[in-house]
């Protein structure tokens, strides 16, 4: 036995091959060197075409662009997809210096076709799908969240008038303390001091504010954390803080109150709150929490793709909600069935002002089938609009009939896009291309990313798509600058996104996520690394900007829209705007390679 075998009977499940087995499974493998961060799979893209043994080093196992699972030495990776034939659901690279074995489709299939080789392939299936759902369903902790996120308005009073008028203004401006500044420091009046001090105490209403100020009074910068208020509260007995920026400028208070209730706003405790939700109106009062929470998670310093992401669970879990609302309504479902996430939720990419696209894939069934999943569709859609999810102005939704359909004319409809490519067809293509399973035992996906697999094989239709991308271009003006509003989800997201959409499927990509599809197609080489690196700088600054508008209506108490003025963004943001436009737009020339832009 060579020095291959006798490494390879060490592991499962080669442990149970004979010396004869194991000699015929070393003489038909290679060796291959993987750099670190070299990819050896990329999440859905070409399936796997041989069995992966690391001999040395490891390698990470990557979902969603979090690392699931790190693996060792005489660890396997590659199986699902050798086994199917279907995309890798992991992006697979090396996180050091590795050495891998490369075992040939035919005698992997004989090793793992064995009991042991089955009973393997289950048990590190299980494994890895447990993990997954632990590490990408993870969401911001509380613990996580800044002071200045959570931060009511400073109201402040002058020293010298009287307590009464400050009471007023603590009144109508619905706070529980009022800031004053006594001789050059800071003083604070609570609505505790006004208790104890005048309603309890001696000290008469019209007594100057001054009377009953506490002054100095501790302060918390806002990039500290909110656990760490609430030591500092502890610690010095008190329930209010002042929040000051890196200049010591107040940027307003938060109270022992707000941090009690940060956990009842917590992205974990809106899920949990969405899952428990007895009725519909129970659950819109959970989802009404979540503007707070988006403020709270992007002023903390998350990632604004992250936050999308997050925004993209919660909204999953209300439509499961809802689904469950709407069938114990309407009764149990006739056939399986899929709820589809469509457009930005299906790309994880979702904000506050984001429309609703869904569709629904259902089993064979007669007219009455139909009519059922169309009651439970108008159902679910009309509580997503009422939990703030709002309906897609061109009622892409599955309570219309286009978008609810039955498995097999799900699968004609995708193949149709590539035989007939008008421009009805493409529209469809860009919208249903982006599809991700929610809910439901239906098994579409596998057929529906076979399809979309075979989109490399149309040229004819790729032209055609290519020639949609530029349906949405950078507003850039004279000398290519940022010039009046822009309606930052239609001039930035949308065309950075199509180009992503396009440059996955000419490849065979079926992932989803913009930022995921760019760093696909780059590793395959399908698109020079300055182009998408470029890309993906500009998807993130756009979602960025777009985010931190929405955030800025919020807190106005004003509806989140996708209208930015450029001139009110700082300097050093609008030019990262303008460069990020201009390179989508000069991505977006490089198209005339696959099709004469402008026919």
């Amino acid at each position: 036995m060579d020095e291959r075998a006798e490494f390879l009977a060490r592991y499962s499940p080669f442990d149970r091959l004979t010396p004869e087995e194991l000699d015929r499974v070393a003489a038909s493998l290679r060796e291959q060197d993987a750099p670190a961060r070299a990819l050896a799979l990329v999440e859905d893209g070409p399936p796997a075409k041989w069995l992966y043994v690391i001999r040395a080093g490891s390698m990470e196992l990557v979902h969603e662009d979090e690392v699931v699972d790190v693996l060792t030495r005489g660890e396997l990776f590659g199986h699902p997809s050798l086994l199917t034939g279907m995309a890798p659901s992991f992006t697979v690279r090396a996180r050091e210096d590795s050495k891998l074995y490369l075992i040939p489709p035919d005698v992997a299939v004989d090793v793992l076709g064995r009991p042991a080789g089955a009973a393997f392939v289950a048990e590190t299936l299980r494994e890895r799908l447990t993990r997954t759902g632990q590490t990408v369903h993870a969401l911001p902790e509380v613990r996580t969240i800044h002071v200045g996120a959570l931060a009511t308005q400073a109201v402040f009073c002058d020293p010298e008038e009287p307590i009464r008028t400050a009471a007023s203004a603590m009144r109508d401006q619905h706070t529980s303390a009022v800031l004053v500044r006594i001789g050059g420091e800071l003083g604070i009046v609570t609505d505790t001091d006004l208790r104890d001090e005048v309603v309890a105490g001696s000290v008469p209403a019209d007594a100057p504010l001054r009377s009953i100020a506490r002054a100095p009074v501790k302060t918390i910068a806002a990039d500290r954390l909110a656990v760490e208020a609430s030591i500092d509260m502890m610690d010095a007995g008190i329930h209010h803080l002042p929040v000051v920026d890196a200049r010591g400028e107040v940027v307003g208070v938060v109270s022992a109150n707000e941090l009690m209730n940060l956990e009842n706003v917590s992205p974990f405790a809106i899920r949990r709150s969405i899952a428990r939700a007895r009725s519909e109106d129970e659950l819109v009062d959970a989802v009404r929490q979540l503007p707070r929470a988006f403020v709270a998670m992007l002023d903390s310093g998350i990632d604004a793709t992250e936050v999308t992401r997050v925004l993209a669970l919660q909204s999953d879990s209300a439509t499961v909600r809802l689904i469950d609302i709407a069938m114990d309504r309407h009764g149990s479902p006739p056939v399986p069935y899929a709820w589809l996430a469509l457009g930005s939720v299906a790309r994880r990419e979702l904000t506050l002002a984001s429309d609703q696209d869904n569709a629904l894939a259902y089993g064979e069934g007669g007219p009455e089938v139909d009519e059922y999943f169309e009651r439970v569709a108008a159902d679910v859609n009309a509580g997503l609009a009422r939990c703030g999810f709002g309906a897609d102005r061109a009622d892409v939704l599955a309570r219309n009939r286009q978008w609810r359909m039955s498995g097999s004319d799900w699968m004609r409809t995708f193949t149709e896009c590539y035989e007939t490519p008008d421009r009805s067809h493409l529209v469809r293509a860009a919208v249903s291309f982006d599809f991700r399973h929610v809910v439901g035992g239906l098994q579409i996906v596998p057929p529906l990313v076979e399809i979309l697999q075979e989109a490399p094989r149309h040229p004819d239709f790729l032209a055609r798509l290519a020639r949609t991308v530029t349906d949405f271009r950078p507003p850039l003006g004279f000398r290519r600058r940022l010039s009046g509003e822009l309606d930052i989800k239609r001039g930035g997201v949308v065309p950075i996104a199509n180009l992503a959409r396009f440059h996955a499927l000419a490849n065979g990509i079926t992932i989803s996520r913009t930022l995921d599809r760019l760093a696909a197609v780059e590793e395959l080489g399908a698109l020079r690394r300055e182009t998408a690196q470029s890309l993906r700088e500009a998807f993130t600054i756009v979602t960025r900007v777009r985010l931190e508008h929405h955030a800025a209506r919020i807190q106005a108490g004003e509806e989140p829209d996708n209208l930015v003025d450029p001139r009110q963004l700082p300097p050093l943001a609008r030019l990262d705007l303008q460069e990020a436009l201009r390179a989508a737009a000069d991505a977006q020339k490089q198209l005339s390679r696959f099709a004469p832009l402008g026919m």
